[in-house]
């Protein structure tokens, strides 16, 4: 193209999620220069957090000095759950690997975009075999106990054990025996097989799980891509003049956990890729669609955004026999109904912080008078069975004694999110949900968690901020971005183009068109070796990559 500007590398890319990661290592086989700017910490065995207590080394809010790699966001919509590190949510994620029902590529935005049904199930294959998935062999005593539960109510066949990416030793077997690596014909670290301990999400202390740093990332790092980590991407503009980004993009970052010396710096490159997560891309693009920066991105952002139709709920059993935080993060699930399932989910031996946010159980109609019934319910049990509500309520013990149980549904629903100025601080933009509110609570799973106590002598949990904000909490914030076929109903291309750009892309959760009722790390991560996979290698690329409306008529044929 006689182009004769130089440029710090080809392709810059905004987080080291699964998104992220996996488009630092294509890219970088296919001879691009590649960098990772990600505001998080590289984390290593030796300064992970021992339990969730740990809040500097936990909780990620660098304002208040808590530099670890976990968030809460609350938002009147919603609690969101999320990571943020070199890795991305994969530090602190529960490894459970489902591929969804083929019923999600007929809903939302991207259905009849392409032929999804046939193109993914060759990318799921690549991503399980990348992130090293199989299927549990460690049940502990809450996935005998949700087994147990599920033949209770007739629906025992349903029970399965999750697909995780951890590395195991055969089923039986003890855990802690280090091997080269197994997984890259010796090309990436030794690893350690698990051990059962349950600290999946407060990160793997044993060298067990597969963490998107010791596959995609690791490789990547190897093979040339250089990760800039405590570094967040502030502003993309154009380069020399041309609104469009066909010469390629400045990039400007800040140092992440900096209060006065940010450390501003700016890169030049030819393509950006932005995989910031669900929120971090929304926040990005809302901050970069203004003169100067990039204008043109498509109206439709914040758009869209789904929650996995969640619900966090649980049961504790003071006093149980065996320790409850046994086994991997997610071992084992149940479906309840067609639309419904449950998965059993741990924290490790210690870490009780959670607890401060889960309370006895609590149906009736969302507002006051839930609010009055929860009152109600901790009275008379205070009042009935004192010393049980007591042990029931305190921190003490409280991974070791409870069953936290994610449910999802693979049913249509989603909130919008705006950039706004909130009421409550007038003195900046930021995130707000808006529009119909999410279900608060499923009301199956509320009747399955009442049972499942009955059955265990247990006593079953709600989260507190859904009884008195009536706000339900996610780990799994999908959309925002979502794939579509033009920018007047979504932000990227069915090939995660940016409307609008050249070579600029958004691969991460961001662009999930649909709610897919299952974990959704794995779709990530195909999606996103998907996207990869239209970029040519480095030496035929003309870098002139753009969506156009029309180009949809032509994916049913690629």
């Amino acid at each position: 193209m006689g182009d004769t500007r130089q440029y710090d590398y080809d392709f810059i890319v905004v987080g080291s999620g699964f998104g992220g990661s996996v488009s630092a290592l294509r890219l970088t086989d296919k001879g691009y220069r590649v960098a990772v700017m990600e505001m998080g910490r590289r984390w290593t065995p030796e300064n992970l957090p021992e339990t969730s207590w740990s809040l500097h080394r936990w909780f990620w809010r660098p304002k208040l000095a808590l530099r670890g790699f976990f968030n809460m966001r609350f938002f009147r919509h919603v609690t969101i759950l999320h990571g943020c590190a070199v890795g991305g949510g994969s530090i602190t994620y529960a490894t459970t690997m489902l591929r969804p029902p083929d019923k999600v590529w007929d809903m939302g935005n991207w259905a009849g975009l392409s032929d999804w049904k046939r193109e993914m199930p060759q990318h799921y294959d690549t991503a399980s075999r990348m992130l090293g998935v199989v299927e549990n062999r460690i049940l502990g005593p809450s996935d005998r106990l949700l087994k147990t539960a599920a033949e209770q109510i007739g629906q025992g066949d349903t029970f399965y054990r999750t697909h995780v990416a951890v590395f195991q030793g055969p089923e039986g077997t003890p855990g802690g025996v280090t091997v080269p690596d197994p997984f890259f014909n010796g090309e990436g670290p030794e690893r350690t097989t698990c051990k059962g301990c349950g600290g999946c999400m407060m990160g793997c202390r044993h060298g067990a799980k597969n963490t998107l740093d010791l596959n995609y990332l690791y490789l990547a790092e190897k093979r040339g891509c250089q990760v800039f980590a405590e570094t967040q991407v502030v502003d993309i503009k154009p380069l020399d003049g041309r609104e469009d980004g066909s010469a390629g993009y400045e990039v400007t970052t800040v140092n992440s956990i900096a209060h006065l010396r940010k450390n501003r710096r700016r890169f030049t490159c030819r393509g950006v890729v932005v995989s910031a997560s669900s929120l971090g891309s929304m926040e990005l693009l809302f901050q970069l669609r203004r003169p100067g920066s990039l204008p043109n991105l498509s109206d439709q952002i914040g758009r869209h955004v789904r929650t996995n139709s969640e619900s966090l709920i649980g049961l504790r059993i003071p006093g149980y026999k065996d320790d409850l935080s046994k086994g991997v993060a997610i071992g084992s699930g149940v479906y309840i109904d067609e639309h419904t399932h449950i998965e059993a989910v741990r924290y490790p031996a210690g870490s009780n912080s959670m607890s401060l946010l889960s309370t006895l159980l609590t149906n009736g109609h969302p507002g006051p008078g839930r609010i009055f019934q929860w009152l109600w319910n901790l009275a008379k049990s205070t009042v009935t069975h004192p010393i049980r509500t007591f042990k029931v309520m305190s921190p003490r013990k409280w991974a070791s004694e409870c069953i936290i149980l994610l449910c999802m549904q693979a049913i249509e629903a989603h909130l919008d999110m705006k950039w706004k100025r909130p009421w409550f601080w007038p003195f900046r933009k930021m995130l707000v949900s808006h529009g119909e509110k999410v279900p608060t609570f499923i009301p199956a799973a509320n009747d399955f968690a009442e049972k499942f106590a009955r059955q265990t002598g247990g006593v079953a949990m709600s989260m507190l901020p859904e009884i008195l904000f009536n706000v339900p909490g996610t780990a799994h914030c999908l959309g925002g971005c979502v794939i579509a076929d033009s920018p007047a109903c979504g932000v990227v291309d069915y090939r995660n183009r940016a409307f609008g750009y050249k070579n600029m892309y958004v691969v991460d959760g961001s662009v999930v068109s649909a709610n897919l009722g299952v974990n959704p790390s794995l779709t990530i991560t195909a999606l996103a070796e998907r996207a990869m996979g239209f970029i040519p290698p480095a030496s035929d690329n003309i870098w002139n990559d753009s969506a156009y409306e029309q180009d949809t008529v032509d994916a049913l044929h690629l």
